[in-house]
């Protein structure tokens, strides 16, 4: 069993930047980030494999958001520059091992989940 606590979310006005953060208690093959808004069905955000370093994003977020990792602390970051009043809602951290490229956007590929964390980005 893999335990993952986020940290980061908050409160950021529109064109600001927050990061997030991950730590996971062992190691798994991929872990991403997700999020969901009030009312909204959980929609994926971004996520890298721990072998190879291969990072996805949505399209929603690509060139704003950036996903990394710290090997050595099994954690993972995302990076989120030009916020827009879009981006609120519950960020969530999710991991899973054996993940096939086609299933990284999909919720129901990933084993383990984060408490979440809120993002709340003020117009």
């Amino acid at each position: 069993q893999v335990q993952l606590v986020e940290s980061g979310g908050g409160l950021v006005q529109a064109g600001g930047s927050l990061r997030l953060s991950c730590a996971a208690s062992g190691r798994t093959s991929a872990m991403g980030w997700f999020r969901q808004a009030p009312g909204k069905e959980r929609e994926f955000v971004a996520v890298i494999r721990w072998t190879g370093g291969s990072v996805y994003y949505s399209d929603s977020v690509k060139g704003r958001f950036t996903i990394s990792r710290d090997n050595a602390k099994n954690t993972v970051f995302l990076q989120m520059n030009s916020l827009k009043f879009e981006d609120t809602a519950v960020y969530y951290c999710a991991a899973g091992n054996g993940i096939i490229q086609s299933s990284l956007r999909r919720a129901s590929a990933y084993d383990y989940w984060g408490q979440g964390t809120q993002v709340t980005v003020s117009s």
